[in-house]
């Protein structure tokens, strides 16, 4: 699990720069940029995931 949490994250950062990238060109496909955040969103909530099943409850 550790490791799909690792893939994760670097996935999220390579999209990162893909979406800087993408931004940096004056004409851009909007329906790409698009996709891409949304892939980005569903990485977050899958690290979010991952990282709370990895994390032991605190109880406050």
């Amino acid at each position: 699990m550790k490791r799909r949490l690792s893939d994760l994250k670097t996935e999220h950062r390579d999209l990162d720069d893909v979406i800087a990238r993408l931004l940096e060109k004056a004409p851009f496909d909007q329906l790409q940029l698009q996709r891409l955040k949304k892939r980005k969103l569903m990485l977050k909530d899958e690290i979010s995931r991952l990282e709370s099943r990895l994390l032991p409850d605190i109880i406050a």
